[in-house]
């Protein structure tokens, strides 16, 4: 097989090998149809049995029960900060939103620009976001609390989640859903935009818990009501029928060659400690992250000077590391370690992370 370049893409992300074979061995001829899913029809019962299959597969890996419905949606997370408040405000009650990075911040302000009232209940900006709040109090006056549950720019992530009582917990799980175990009654309703650890980018994956459909406003444009995808199974419009296909072949990965979230958090963990233990034993690279609020997904790590940053991003790019590069908004270098890159591969950047040193130290 030719080389491949190990990717630590924040998003588009690797995706796992056997998915991709499979895509290329189906491409042309998906299960005898003599066509590709790039061609079937949405209405098809083989493009519907593909949907149903994704759905149930996301139920069973994350133990949801019948008061749960699996939504795939288009827009990303992005559209999601808006479709939040316009379908689940109730007269009267403000917005609590928790604000610990560049997507949460983004969330908050698409609330705001709907003219509702929004309480940021505890933000992390005091420290240039390098840790989670916790002194915050979730009062029965607000609508929903909004958090991020990983921070990909940031490289901070909730590893417990607020208690919020009656009020509706509403979690952006774009960069970690599917990376751990996590219990799922907790929440009221939680986004995804795939293409991080679910599969390619184009589909959002919506969870939303049942009660919460009585909030939506019949006023609302049809296409921004959860409750029209509810009703049509997603499929109100076309759908981006190749995303969800591989959307459902990724869950079967992660089921049945993984074995479910429990297997994959151990992997994961084994990543992320492989290399934060690396950047903890030396003084070279810096994680600037509280150790106990470290992402397991999105790892930070600052060089001594910017021209040694672009020298190591250069030369890792030379040996086949890609995408370490830190977001534009924040700089640095960063490792996504999401679930498609192996442990091997995060070796290989550890490797690469020593050598350095041993020539630029």
């Amino acid at each position: 097989m030719e080389h491949r370049a190990l990717t630590f893409n924040p998003g588009p992300a690797a995706l796992p090998l056997p998915v991709l074979e499979r895509i290329r061995e189906e491409l042309l001829n998906y299960r005898g149809t003599g066509m590709s899913v790039l061609e079937m029809s949405h209405r098809s019962k083989e493009f519907e049995a593909i949907l149903n299959d994704a759905v149930m597969r996301i139920k069973r890996i994350l133990k949801l029960d019948e008061t749960f419905h699996v939504l795939f949606l288009q827009g990303g997370a992005s559209l999601q900060f808006a479709m939040i408040p316009m379908n689940f405000a109730q007269e009267g009650k403000p917005f609590a939103y928790i604000d610990t990075g560049y997507w949460s911040s983004k969330a908050l302000k698409e609330a705001k620009n709907l003219g509702k009232e929004v309480c940021v209940l505890a933000s992390s900006s005091d420290r240039e976001y390098t840790y989670i709040p916790k002194d915050f109090v979730v009062e029965p006056r607000f609508s929903y609390l909004h958090i991020t549950s990983n921070n990909t720019i940031r490289g901070t992530q909730w590893k417990n989640f607020p208690p919020t009582q009656e009020v509706p917990l509403i979690a952006d799980m774009s960069s970690d859903i599917f990376s751990r175990t996590f219990n799922p009654h907790l929440f009221g309703c939680i986004y995804a935009g795939a293409q991080k650890n679910a599969g390619p980018a184009g589909v959002t994956i919506v969870i939303i818990r049942d009660d919460l459909l009585s909030r939506v406003p019949a006023h609302l444009p049809t296409i921004l009501k959860y409750s029209t995808f509810v009703e049509s199974n997603s499929l109100y419009n076309t759908p981006p029928c190749f995303a969800v296909y591989v959307v459902d072949l990724v869950m079967e990965w992660l089921e049945e060659t993984i074995g479910g979230l429990e297997k994959m958090e151990t992997i994961n963990r084994t990543k992320a400690e492989l290399l934060y233990n690396y950047l903890d034993s030396q003084d070279f690279y810096r994680n600037p992250v509280v150790p106990e609020d470290r992402s397991s997904m999105n790892v930070i790590f600052l060089l001594p000077t910017p021209e040694l940053e672009k020298t190591f991003l250069q030369e890792a790019q030379k040996e086949g590391l890609i995408g370490l590069k830190g977001h534009r908004a924040v700089g640095g270098c960063r490792a996504s370690l999401y679930n498609a890159v192996t442990i091997e591969a995060v070796q290989a950047l550890v490797d690469f992370m020593k050598e350095f040193v041993r020539k630029n130290g």
